[in-house]
């Protein structure tokens, strides 16, 4: 009987068993390599904060998942979607009739027109796979599509797998108004249009629009919809509007869509989730909506990507939405949200911080201007190579004990430097995680400048 075959290893090569008695040596130049689509520096913002949050014991108000059970009902729903076994087989590729009738249902009262649901809709595997969809859907390799900064970082990643071209317009902080002083309105966040229409080149092929925004936590007026709604129809672009926290706005000010503007309802797809609707983003339910020839593309690429979405989840949703409907389920979501804002909000201003207050999504950008760290302040590895906005999250975390996202990881390198100081906070966690981070912000005061 031959020997076993062994694998050995020296200095830079590997010698790798083939036939009895022979090796095929190689050195580690020439293994595979992975494509450019995936490559990259380092940990991800959200692996890195996260194990920073471990590691120095800090509460995390990093990534905006929710630190509270979800609603019994939509948990009870779900029990049941599981135990009817007409739900243990694939759905249908556009999404689970149950599911589907009932957002059209949902979307024609908000959007004054009859959606098909057979036509119109199509389910997808977060809300993240709608946008990934989207992209696949009307981008070739080279064509641009704008996103407004700061933007959620998964745009860049999406984009990245179709081979499409980012072009970036900042929103900018209104003249007049210094965000370092105080609170300022996520209404000071303003889009310059002119700004916009200067990106367009022939490759254009997407605007990216988000409202509710995250980070800034701005809803879009109708006047500035109508003036993205303009560009988009002059220059025969598609509108990707990213609405997931359309159920979660504050102050009275109403989620308008884009799709319901005039002529926006043939070039807009509208991305939302039930992760963010009902608090379960771990059950990956999300949805495309739009006109037939728009959904029929995205139909084609999510029918290549997953082809067909968790079929329970689907069920369990369509039945969450019918008793959320029925007892005013998201009147009372946005109230409780309204109060951890303002718990987050009061612990800010007991600290002496500057922020935004946002009027939509379950985030708060903190201006940080008036902390100082130390001189000669040490920084791991995975931080030292980072801009100020990481070091200034990195000293949070370690030293204040609250862990934020550096909205940095948010901008283009070039626009970067406009989230100098900034940390994003997500209030969506229970009211004693809040008290906590109230007491620890505290601890700001120590490194607060003299001058401040």
């Amino acid at each position: 009987m031959s020997p076993p075959a062994t694998t050995t290893q020296t200095g830079g090569s590997i010698s790798l068993p083939t036939a009895p008695g022979k090796t095929l040596s190689t050195s580690a130049a020439s293994l595979p390599v992975s494509s450019r689509r995936v490559n990259g520096n380092g940990l991800d913002v959200w692996t890195l904060f996260n194990q920073l949050t471990q590691r120095y014991g800090a509460v995390n108000l990093g990534q905006g998942f929710m630190g509270f059970p979800a609603p019994q009902f939509v948990k009870e729903a779900g029990r049941e979607a599981v135990m009817d076994e007409s739900t243990t087989q694939y759905a249908p590729p556009r999404g689970k009739p149950e599911l589907r009738n009932e957002l059209a249902k949902r979307y024609s009262e908000a959007f004054g027109r009859t959606i098909n649901p057979e036509t119109e809709i199509v389910v997808t595997a977060g809300g993240n796979e709608g946008l990934l969809c989207t992209f696949a859907a009307f981008l070739n390799p080279g064509d641009e599509a704008i996103l407004m900064e700061p933007a959620f970082d998964q745009y860049i990643m999406n984009l990245k797998m179709v081979e499409g071209v980012p072009k970036f317009v900042p929103l900018t902080v209104r003249a007049g108004v210094d965000p370092t002083q105080g609170v300022i309105s996520a209404d000071d966040w303003e889009l310059n249009i002119d700004a916009l229409r200067a990106q367009i080149t022939p490759r254009t092929r997407i605007i990216v629009l988000n409202t509710p925004h995250n980070p800034v936590g701005k809803v879009f007026t109708r006047e500035e919809l109508e003036a993205v709604a303009a560009i988009a129809q002059e220059h025969n672009l598609v509108v990707l509007s990213d609405e997931v926290y359309d159920r979660l706005t504050y102050e009275g000010r109403p989620h308008l869509s884009i799709a319901t503007l005039p002529g926006m309802w043939e070039r807009t797809v509208v991305a939302c989730s039930a992760g963010k609707a009902f608090g379960v983003t771990g059950w990956r339910i999300g949805w495309t909506v739009g006109a037939e020839a728009l959904m029929t593309a995205c139909l084609r690429a999510h029918t290549s990507y997953v082809f067909t979405v968790n079929s329970p989840m689907q069920v369990a949703i369509a039945n969450a939405f019918k008793v959320a409907h029925a007892t005013g389920f998201f009147e009372r979501q946005r109230d409780e949200y309204l109060a951890r804002r303002g718990r987050l909000t009061r612990a800010l201003d007991a600290a002496g911080l500057s922020y935004t207050m946002p009027h939509g999504s379950y985030f708060v950008l903190v201006n940080a201007h008036n902390v100082r760290i130390p001189d000669g302040y040490q920084y791991p590895p995975e931080v030292a190579d980072k801009d100020a906005c990481y070091k200034m999250c990195y000293f949070f975390t370690r030293e204040i004990g609250v862990t934020g996202i550096p909205p940095s990881e948010f901008y283009s390198t070039p626009n970067a430097h406009l989230a100098q100081n900034l940390i994003r906070f997500a209030f969506c966690k229970p009211d004693d995680v809040l008290d906590e981070v109230a007491r620890r912000l505290q601890r700001v005061k120590a490194f607060t400048k003299s001058d401040a």
